[in-house]
């Protein structure tokens, strides 16, 4: 229950703190569950991409 308390105290007593704390998941949040889908796609797609590809398509300069 300290923890909750601590928490509690630190980040929902005021509103102006709530406000900051919900802006701030809300970014994290953005960032991990993007990373997470690209992560996905490139997983289910691989070998089928442009960067596992191109190295048959591009030419050496010389």
């Amino acid at each position: 229950m300290a923890l909750v308390r601590s928490v509690y105290n630190l980040l929902f007593r005021r509103t102006s703190t709530f406000a900051i704390t919900i802006m701030v998941g809300a970014v994290v949040f953005e960032r991990v569950f993007d990373q997470a889908g690209d992560a996905v796609f490139e997983n289910i797609n691989r070998g089928k991409l442009w960067k596992d590809l191109k190295h048959k398509y591009e030419e050496k300069e010389e």
